[in-house]
Formats: C-alpha cells, structure tokens, sequence
C-alpha cells in the first residue's frame, strides 16, 4: 500500500491538508488504498493536549495549531518510506515577513532529501513549496505556490524557477501547486499518472469536484480539462472512454450506455466538453503515448499501447495542433 506522509507545519490551512487527504482517501473507495500519515515538520514542546476523536491517545505526537483554529493530532516519528510513496507539505498562513515563515526540524528537512533522493515524490501545497526549499529541493526547478507569495518565494530561494499563474507544476519528482484548492488539482494529477485518467475522473466525480482548466500548463490532463461540467450523461460517456480508450469504442455503444441517441449523446458531449466524443478519446491515448515516450517508449511501441495499429496513426495525430 502506498504511504502518503502529510508534513503539517504550524499555521496549516485546513483545506491545504484535507483536499489533497480526501482526494488520496476517495481513490481507496476505487480499489487503490492509501495509508495516510500526518507527521509534524517543526519543533514541538510537548505531548497533545487531547486524544482524536473517538480514539486514545496518540503515542508520540504533538498538538499542530492550525490557521482556523482546529487543532490538529500529527505524529512526531517517520514511517518507512520508499520510492513509490508520497510526501506533501500543506501550505501555512503567511504574514507579511516571511522571516516569520515555519521553520522545518533538521530531521524534516533530512528526511525530504533523503526520500527524493530515493525517488520518492515530494509535493507542496501553497507555502508549504517553502518547506521544499527549505530542504534544497527548488535549487535548479520549476516551482509555484500562491500568487501572493510568488516573490517572497523567489528572494527567498533564488535559485528556484518560479512560474507565475500556473495550478502547479512537476519537475524531477517535485511538484508543487499554487494554493488552497489548488492541492485538489494536484493530487487529481497524481492520480492520473500513477493510475490512469479514469481513476482520477472518479476520484473527482465522487468528490464533486469540477477541474478548473489552466491552458498554459501541460500537467492539466486532457480528462481533466474536459471534466468541467455537470451532465452526467455525458460523464458516463466519459467514463466509459477514460477506462477504455485504448480500445476501438463505436458511438452506438456510447450513446447506448449513456442511455440516449447518437445525436443527442454528440450534441451533449460537444457542448459540454468542446470537443467530440472520438477527438477526446484521442486526447486520452496522444496524451498516454507521450507519458510512454517521456518514460523511454518508442513510438511504436507506444502506439500499439493505447491502441493503435502502428506508429503512423500516432505520429499524425502528435502533429495535430493542440488545443
């Protein structure tokens, strides 16, 4: 099962921590399960004050004061990592001095480098792209966090490469996102990646969670940017697609699960989604073959993986202009 560590610094905001949790804890209720840890990042005084709700006292942990008020139970030891699990950093209430910022435990710090140096994946979420710089993670990468703090990150770490309006951005196992509700948005891409687009596209389904689109950055997946919209027809025409792409699918057998007409199921997807329903399960697999190349597939055998014939229908629809 893999490990997903939520590194909880004082300050946190609650949506920072919760969206990106619910959204790993939904994927569970699809058939991946993840193990969710919370593990304080800064020094502590002392054991919590009270138990979780409904449960004892947690051993060796210490009460983390969140920017709302609700305080938060977080472990003071690590689990055991490998390269397969995930850290997050939530993001904190910033002030005006930045000097004032959370500062991360040596042990915290220590522990990010070592996990990203053993291929693991580290993520922020708003300020908490601090915590990875804190821990020498930006030197060299692309990276964001909120708007209102994209200069203060940039003076404090400047050898980071901060991309201004973006929801987020990967670079060399970091990714890290612009804030807030953004973190949703992030960890939907981290689903999509190490479980393919239809698992994320239930994940946000179940959550009601509508993708906002972000042109400018390639990390917003086709299945993510044609999800913003409520016709559940069409969505069940989509998540036929999204599990299925691969394959040959005709427009009856859509229009039949969706439960209308051809016509009526075309009308309604173009309309809420832009584009048809065969240019967007072509998305999907143009999309899947880049993933397969980027990753040291050739094209053939890419082509062949998201069901293609040869590597010709693939090379021509890579020379399709993007949307």
């Amino acid at each position: 099962m893999t490990t997903v560590v939520f590194l909880i610094l004082p300050g946190v905001h609650l949506l920072d921590l919760a969206g990106p949790a619910q959204a790993f804890f939904t994927a569970g209720d699809f058939g991946h399960r993840y193990d969710l840890r919370y593990v304080s990042g800064a020094p502590v005084g002392g054991p919590p004050d009270r138990a979780p709700a409904g449960g004892s006292p947690v051993p060796d942990a210490a009460t983390v004061a969140s920017a709302q008020g609700l305080p938060l139970v977080a472990g003071t030891d690590w689990p055991a990592l490998g390269p397969d699990d995930l850290v997050v950093v939530p993001g904190w209430r910033v002030g005006d001095d930045p000097q004032a910022w959370p500062r991360l435990t040596a042990e915290a710090r220590e522990r990010l480098r070592a996990h990203h140096a053993a291929g693991g994946t580290v993520a922020s979420v708003c300020a908490g792209s601090d915590a990875l710089g804190q821990a020498g993670l930006l030197d060299g990468r692309r990276c964001t966090t909120h708007h209102a703090v994209q200069d203060a990150l940039a003076a404090r770490h400047p050898r980071a490469h901060v991309v201004r309006d973006v929801l987020f951005t990967t670079d060399g196992g970091v990714v890290t996102s612009a804030g807030i509700a953004s973190g949703i948005d992030l960890s939907l891409h981290l689903l999509a990646v190490r479980h393919g687009p239809a698992l994320a596209a239930r994940v946000a389904r179940e959550m009601v969670v509508y993708v906002r689109r972000n042109g400018t950055e390639p990390q917003a997946s086709a299945m993510l940017r044609h999800r913003s919209h409520v016709d559940d027809t069409v969505h069940r025409a989509q998540d036929h697609i999204d599990e299925h792409f691969a394959r040959t699918l005709p427009l009856a057998d859509l229009a039949a699960r969706a439960g209308v007409a051809e016509r009526t199921l075309t009308r309604a997807f173009t309309r809420a989604t832009g584009v048809t329903p065969l240019r967007y399960q072509q998305l999907l697999r143009r999309e899947r073959a880049e993933h397969l190349i980027g990753q040291g597939a050739t094209v053939e055998s890419a082509a062949r993986t998201v069901g293609f014939e040869d590597s010709r229908s693939l090379r021509r629809l890579r020379n399709v202009t993007a949307e």
